[in-house]
């Protein structure tokens, strides 16, 4: 690890234990940015990671999509280039050392306006690739990472600098190892950017059914072409996809509102609370109402995190 390296993991971890204090997701003066802290390992917490990159500066994390299982530290970061809904594991945190971390959002158009200014290449016809990479860290990247974090210390700076910044650090990711993969998602008519519409559509209709050919002709795919990119995007069918989504917001349902199973299972889309009661139990380990209880009693944080 260089000197440079190592100052800026020392600037960010004294400025995000400032602006937490307490273990959670804290959101902060920047619209895009929020922090993450916790002081112990946790269980597995179930979300959406949006389009974004995932840094830690101190312990380290598991984020399991579908059967695939992405680890990351200090020395790498994590980018997110679509919607996925992943499972996340803090493996690594103490109260002496505790688990910090940030997050990074961006939209495709601003990925577009970079690819604009910039001499990058990226090819719209090459296949999509999978939404989701760890690569390691550069200095360049963790510069400007440092540098947006320290406008939390002068915030009216912020409205000026932070757009200049954050645009500085979609550039650096572009040049990345795997850069070509979110570059893909902002470039109007790649296949990724393609299936990036559709998955919009199911997060906005989870709660209906649809039919795959319909899905396809959102993406203007034949059948077997989307269901090929749609699996090497987000490494799950869309059935599987909705499910998940279908499930985590049955989950927070349950958690957040005084409402059972059967209701639950209704308004998240399915027509069997039976069907929904196995699905349920084959996610997350046990039937709604032990689940819903074991929470209640250990975790205090079940929202997905950096």
């Amino acid at each position: 690890m260089s000197k440079q390296i190592g100052k800026q993991r020392s600037e960010l971890t004294q400025i995000i234990e400032r602006h937490t204090g307490k273990d959670g997701a804290h959101e902060t003066a920047i619209s895009s940015l929020s922090f993450s802290r916790f002081s112990d390992v946790t269980g597995p917490a179930y979300g959406v990671y949006m389009p974004s990159l995932c840094i830690i500066v101190q312990g380290k994390k598991e984020v399991l999509l579908a059967q695939e299982t992405y680890v990351y530290g200090p020395a790498n970061y994590l980018v997110a280039s679509v919607n996925l809904p992943v499972t996340g594991i803090v493996t690594e945190a103490s109260s002496e050392n505790p688990y910090l971390a940030l997050k990074l959002e961006f939209t495709p158009n601003q990925i577009l306006e970079v690819l604009q200014d910039s001499n990058l290449t990226v090819y719209p016809k090459e296949n999509a690739r999978r939404g989701m990479y760890v690569s390691k860290i550069e200095d360049s990247l963790l510069d400007a990472v440092t540098r947006l974090v320290h406008l939390l210390e002068t915030p009216n700076d912020i409205p000026v600098l932070a757009p200049l910044i954050k645009k500085e650090i979609i550039y650096r990711v572009l040049q990345g190892q795997h850069g070509v993969t979110l570059g893909q998602i902002g470039l109007e008519g790649s296949s990724a950017h393609l299936i990036g519409d559709v998955i919009e559509h199911i997060m906005k209709n989870y709660d209906q059914s649809f039919r795959i050919d319909n899905l396809a002709e959102i993406a203007n795919m034949s059948v077997s072409s989307f269901h090929r990119h749609f699996k090497e995007v987000t490494a799950m069918s869309p059935i599987q996809f909705q499910k998940q989504l279908r499930l985590q917001e049955a989950r927070r349902l349950l958690l957040s509102e005084s409402t059972d199973a059967t209701d639950a299972a209704f308004r998240v889309g399915y027509e069997s609370p039976s069907q929904f009661s196995r699905e349920y139990s084959r996610m997350f380990g046990l039937p709604p109402k032990e689940d819903i209880k074991r929470l209640k009693e250990t975790y205090e944080h079940q929202i997905i995190n950096p």
